[in-house]
């Protein structure tokens, strides 16, 4: 199964509004391309990115993929976009959320349960959505729990006070950001909790675009950006495959996620992921 896998905030308009028919066409190219790894969450979209993934993958051989979504963040019931979640860490809200997103998916089942953004909420997460998940999987309904952050601080503290299977970190193991690597990647490997490393360009700037974690790059941050393709470039390398590449070269991650908003993009960073990039490239990035 490859280590590349399809992120899917993009499907409910994460940064420009998408059409039914194109967020289901990535979703298809993503399948014939060899992806069986694909996450999601109620709060993309208010729901419109687990209905929109649940249309194609519903379609496919349940034990031919791995899909995550998360809990957390429940649905308003007149939810529309992304401002139709609000939070809730509570037992009986994950247990409630799971329900729900099963329904949006049309599946019985998911296989990996992430507790969404509990930067804040550590002591009500813990006792309540991530003791629900690992109810859940005692009782064999998903196979795996852990918690997604755009934070490493609070999923160290999981890594070392829970008992989490994997961890999703969004942002904070690239090119430009290694701030997983100074505690949580090395607790991960220490403990064999899997790491699946997501927002590897940064959300944008190491792609072509001009946003860093969501704002407007600062001049510093497009200083590095230039200063990482030229050397890129010295090497025969798009910057856009080192970026997909460099999380997987951590032995406590198992997987990236990319978000695509085209088939184009989902061909694209198939084939990012397997350029070869020579490891005179890695040891001048350092």
């Amino acid at each position: 199964m490859t280590d590349l896998g399809l992120g899917t905030a993009p499907l409910a308009g994460l940064y420009a509004p998408l059409d039914e028919e194109t967020a289901h066409a990535v979703v298809e190219r993503a399948w014939e391309l060899g992806m069986r790894r694909f996450d999601t969450a109620p709060y993309y979209g208010g729901g419109l990115a687990e209905r929109r993934l649940g249309a194609v993958l519903s379609t496919k051989p349940r034990d031919e993929f791995v899909l995550s979504t998360k809990v957390g963040r429940l649905l308003r019931p007149d939810a529309a976009g992304w401002d139709g979640a609000y939070f809730d860490f509570s037992y009986d809200a994950a247990l409630r959320s799971l329900e729900e997103s099963l329904v949006r998916l049309r599946l019985d089942r998911v296989d990996v349960a992430l507790v969404h953004d509990p930067d804040h909420h550590y002591e009500e997460a813990r006792a309540g959505a991530f003791r629900a998940l690992q109810r859940l999987r005692d009782e064999g309904t998903v196979r795996a729990v852990g918690v997604g952050m755009n934070q490493t601080a609070v999923l160290a503290r999981f890594a070392r006070e829970a008992d989490p299977d994997c961890l999703l970190v969004a942002g904070r193991y690239t090119l430009l950001d290694r701030t997983a690597a100074e505690e949580l990647l090395p607790i991960c490997e220490e403990r064999g909790i899997d790491v699946i490393a997501g927002g590897v360009f940064n959300s944008g700037v190491l792609a072509g675009g001009t946003t860093f974690d969501y704002e407007t790059a600062p001049p510093e941050v497009v200083a590095r950006v230039e200063q990482l393709r030229e050397i890129c470039a010295r090497h025969g390398v798009p910057l856009e495959a080192a970026a997909v590449q460099f999380p997987l070269r951590h032995p406590a991650v198992a997987a990236v996620v990319v978000g695509c908003s085209t088939p184009k993009e989902v061909e694209e960073d198939v084939h990012r992921s397997t350029l070869e990039v020579p490891k005179g490239l890695w040891d001048e990035i350092g």
